[in-house]
């Protein structure tokens, strides 16, 4: 098989901002979604979760890494896999080389842990999607990839796994396919109605399971949203409630 070098880009990425402002309100979204997220889980815990939209551009890495660190931070062992091999990322947002990663792990058969390499957050960890490969969707949708996902048990509570958009490519399907759950990620304003119940539609053609629907980028300043109310909230956290 053959394999291609990702190309590095200029684009910069600006800091976590779960790491960054961590009292910020969009970091006390992400903690809500922490918490959604382990709320769904009580009866049947998902242990590996695809991160996917609809289109391209719609913050899906980002909310990935972002959820990776606040879930991090409560103690979990988590392990962030950049399984989008066509546009990887990932490896520029946390500032690390992408020479070997998941591409390499499916060939030589090592697991995620070995593949694996802390970051500057504790407790978590990261896959960088590796040399792109020609055949994209059937390595993520491989049996190899599920035997790489169950295998990573004993060393991670939560994997986290970035996907191309699901109406661009056929990874984020098969992706979902192989994934115990599946984060839709929403842009306000860019999808129709109608492309993203196709995208769910497919998510769940191949019985994907989808977890929830995290809108992002939205205005807080229309009318209509309590954001001063919150933000004041914040702002006198420490006072007490």
């Amino acid at each position: 098989m053959r394999l291609r070098a990702a190309r590095p880009r200029d684009q910069r990425w600006t800091d976590l901002v779960t790491e960054s402002d961590p009292r910020s309100a969009a970091s006390e979204a992400y903690r809500a979604l922490r918490t959604n997220f382990q709320f769904a889980g009580l009866d049947e815990p998902c242990r590996s979760v695809v991160f996917t939209s609809a289109m391209a551009g719609e913050g899906k890495t980002t909310s990935l890494a972002n959820f990776g660190v606040v879930s991090a931070q409560a103690g979990s062992r988590v392990c962030l896999v950049d399984s989008d091999l066509r546009r990887p990322t990932l490896h520029r947002i946390f500032g690390v080389d992408n020479a070997h990663g998941l591409t390499t792990a499916l060939i030589d058969g090592s697991s995620l842990a070995q593949a694996a390499r802390p970051t500057r957050v504790p407790h978590l960890s990261l896959v960088t999607s590796g040399p792109l490969p020609p055949n994209p969707a059937e390595l993520v949708g491989s049996k190899h990839m599920h035997d790489l996902l169950e295998g990573a048990a004993p060393d991670f509570d939560l994997v986290l796994c970035d996907s191309p958009p699901v109406m661009a490519v056929a990874d984020g399907v098969a992706l979902a396919a192989r994934c115990d759950g599946v984060i839709l990620i929403v842009r306000a304003g860019l999808a129709s109605h109608d492309v993203i119940r196709r995208a769910v539609g497919q998510i769940q053609s191949v019985k994907g399971k989808i977890l929830g629907v995290l809108l992002n980028a939205v205005n807080l300043n229309r009318e209509g949203y309590p954001y001063p109310y919150y933000r004041d909230y914040l702002a006198h956290g420490d006072e007490g409630a």
